[in-house]
């Protein structure tokens, strides 16, 4: 036996020689994950030699992650006793043990491919969210996959494994040698632990290299690894993770951004974003009926690309609404959209606002709604409680109904995720005819569900069964069921007065060849006003999310004390245009052509963008972009962190936009 043979029998034998067996099973099945992914993904991977680099690289996460998951069965090594392996029960316990782990080992590996499915990357912070939301993930999982036969069919590749294993005698043979002393165990055990630490220590995601195609750099990772690391960085500080500038700096160059919308900047004793918007006509105060579309990416409504079919009745409502074409999600998650719709501020990284404490009564559309005297609410057709966001919008003044707030015979179909959206438009529209009968306009947040999976929705509605048809049919359902509540709310007497918004959350897939692939964040926005206060018309000016509340307040003529970070686009000079795009950790800014992302540990690249397709062209410097991208994420992420981001009562609102009009004739009598 040469010594390399003999270093690799003292490996695997002996009580700790589990930890290496253990980690060839959690490697192979890695493995096998890997080639699965790639084999998904064949069209959109490079196949070059970066491919093989992420194999390679692959390998060493997977070996980190084995270490690191090692840690409970060295602790369950170094404690069993010696005799434990010297009876039958003992033994019969060790099978178990290695059937339950096989068992761990496919579930994960089952589980990546169902969540590469669906968003064509490795675990991560979406994962993170999904694991406390444990009811509704698992009735979609329940509806939206054969879980009967998948769950047969882990049982019998873990026990395959486990035969083949007990064939080639790698049981026994360890368990033959796995007796020990205390003082062994203890020994050992403290080895095992020294050598996972140190190894582990010296990894992280972050130290995983720069990729030209993003999926060959998903596919590097290691799933259940990229779960914890997701989870270990679900909130990060803005100021240690990120490029920076001192923070004067940051808030004198935000302030200048800010009035290049021509409003004019109101002192405040701290640093700050306030300022009074002023527009000339008469405000106007109709109801306002935002529908909020689940995962509407832009390429599925036929005004925005003609070769979708999917959308008859929004493409025949763009006709008649003011269509935004050039508009952008900020992130990737639904709370992400609510975030930016309500607050108009850039995406802090990590969490949404919406998921952290510390989010009530903050400066939101709502809050300036409220101030003229609007009668605000939140419709969801699911459980608010989901990520968090009734606690989100009741704080910040809004009546929530949803699911949980409504007889059990109002839900004539559901989901996991909640109501279908024709039971949920049935509910906005009871909401509007009881809040019509008051004295006060009213302004409705409504999010929707049917366009998620499982992608069902009731049978007979569109020429597409459910479930088969996947997204597809869950678009068209969605695209009926507006068209059937506007149709229905034309026949109420407050139709003529109410606004309508159709505006997405954020787009059907994230997932691209570059960290920020922008054709993946374009999503529609249109203004429907039947009784003519907003006339329509189509409008190619680059916007985000951020923009749509200070944009709908100055359609609307609002003169205004704003914090908002976005502005009314149609005041602004087109080169001035932009649109902030953003996952949990890079942060992206697009003005003209050029796109800056910042990632953490400082740093940061700006890309020469396609503007027709999208696509990144080549790297460039450009100073000023890099300092306008920092002063927007880290004004923002300190003024959440300074609670400074609020609400102005009605008083305020008054009080300070008579001192914003003064401050305007004064400006306009100096100019004169």
């Amino acid at each position: 036996m040469n010594a390399l043979s003999k270093t690799t029998h003292r490996v695997f034998r002996g009580r700790f020689g589990a930890i290496a067996w253990f980690a060839v099973l959690y490697v192979a099945v890695a493995f096998v994950t890997r080639c699965v992914l790639l084999a998904k993904s064949a069209v959109d991977v490079s196949w070059d030699l970066s491919l093989v680099g992420s194999f390679v690289l692959g390998l060493v996460y997977d070996l980190c992650a084995a270490a690191w998951f090692s840690l409970p069965l060295i602790l369950g090594l170094t404690l069993l006793p010696a005799r434990t392996f010297g009876t039958r029960v003992g033994r019969a316990i060790m099978h178990a043990a290695l059937f339950v782990v096989l068992v761990i080992l496919v579930v994960s590996g089952v589980a990546e491919w169902f969540f590469w499915d669906e968003f064509s990357t490795r675990f991560n912070f979406i994962a993170v969210d999904y694991l406390v939301y444990t009811t509704e993930v698992l009735g979609n999982i329940r509806e939206s996959y054969p879980l009967p036969a998948i769950i047969m069919g882990v049982v019998i590749a873990a026990a395959s494994i486990h035969a083949l294993l007990w064939r080639a005698g790698v049981p026994q043979r360890w368990m033959a040698t796995a007796r020990a002393d205390w003082r062994s165990r203890l020994r050992g055990g403290a080895a095992c632990v020294a050598v996972v630490v140190a190894f582990g220590l010296t990894l992280s995601l972050d130290r995983l290299p720069r990729f030209q195609n993003n999926y060959n750099r998903s596919l590097a990772q290691d799933g259940p690894f990229s779960l914890f690391a997701a989870f270990w960085d679900n909130e990060l500080d803005y100021e240690e993770f990120y490029a920076s500038r001192p923070i004067d700096e940051a808030y004198a160059l935000m302030r200048s951004e800010l009035q290049e919308d021509d409003s004019r900047l109101l002192e405040e004793p701290t640093n700050g974003t306030l300022r009074y918007v002023e527009n000339a006509g008469k405000p106007q105060t109709p109801n306002i009926i935002q529908i909020t579309v689940e995962s509407l990416s832009a390429n599925f409504v036929g005004a925005l690309n003609p070769s979708s079919p999917l959308t008859p009745n929004l493409d025949a409502l763009a006709q008649k609404s003011l269509l935004f074409d050039n508009f952008f999600a900020t992130g990737t998650r639904t709370v992400r959209g609510m975030e930016a719709l309500t607050m108009s501020i850039p995406p802090t990284p990590g969490r949404s606002i919406v998921k952290r404490p510390d989010n009530a009564n903050l400066f939101t559309l709502g809050s300036v709604l409220k101030s003229r005297g609007y009668d605000t609410a939140f419709l969801y057709g699911g459980y608010g409680y989901f990520d968090n966001m009734n606690a989100f919008f009741a704080g910040n003044g809004y009546r929530v109904v949803d699911r949980s707030s409504v007889a059990s015979d109002d839900v004539t179909f559901a989901t996991a995720w909640g109501a279908c959206d024709e039971d949920l438009f049935r509910w906005t529209l009871r909401e509007a005819d009881r809040a019509a009968e008051g004295p006060d306009p009213f302004h409705f947040f409504v999010m929707t569900t049917s366009n998620h999976r499982p992608y069902a929705y009731p049978a007979g509605r569109i020429d597409l069964p459910p479930k088969t048809s996947g997204r597809e049919g869950a678009v068209k359902y969605t695209d009926y069921a507006i068209g059937e509540f506007i149709r229905e709310a034309s026949t109420r007497p407050w139709f003529l007065n109410t606004v309508f918004v159709i505006v997405a959350d954020h787009c059907a897939s994230s997932a691209g060849k570059r960290e920020l692939p922008l054709n993946k964040y374009h999503i529609p926005l249109l203004i429907y006003a039947p009784g003519g206060q907003i006339a329509p018309g189509r409008d190619s000016t680059l916007m985000s999310q951020m923009d749509y509340a200070p944009t709908l307040l100055g359609l609307l003529d609002w003169s205004y004390a704003s914090r908002f970070f976005g502005h009314d686009v149609r005041r602004l000079d087109p080169d001035h245009s932009h649109a902030l795009v953003a996952t949990y950790q890079l942060l992206g800014h697009l003005e003209e052509d050029e796109l800056t992302i910042l990632q953490p540990k400082q740093s940061h690249t700006t890309y020469r963008i396609d503007m027709q397709s999208y696509e990144a062209l080549q790297e460039v410097e450009d100073a000023e972009s890099l300092d306008e991208t920092i002063a927007y994420y880290q004004v923002a992420s300190d003024m959440y962190r300074r609670a400074a981001y609020t609400a102005l009562s009605t008083e305020e609102q008054l009080r300070l936009s008579s001192v914003g009009r003064q401050l305007s004739r004064s400006t306009e009598g100096a100019t004169r």
